[in-house]
């Protein structure tokens, strides 16, 4: 293995009702994808890079624990991309 591919795997677990939950998964062509179907998310991409002096993969990441991950406003469309 090597170079920069990024693994699309799926993982589950079983939560306190013992119903299978799927974790979330950062990808970055997810992400991508997103910010471009969102001019919301494109602006806000912009500003943590700007603010935070990142590069644009480091902010997307930035950006998927903030707008995303854990029941975030995005979460959906991103978990139908």
């Amino acid at each position: 293995m090597g170079g920069n591919a990024e693994s699309e795997a799926v993982l589950y677990y079983r939560n306190d009702r013992n119903e299978e939950e799927i974790i979330m998964q950062y990808s970055q062509p997810k992400m991508l994808q997103l910010v471009k179907q969102s001019p919301e998310l494109n602006r806000q991409l912009k500003a943590i890079m700007k603010e935070h002096e990142l590069e644009k993969s480091f902010a997307l990441k930035a950006l998927y624990h903030a707008e995303v991950k854990d029941g975030g406003k995005h979460q959906r469309a991103y978990q139908d991309l």
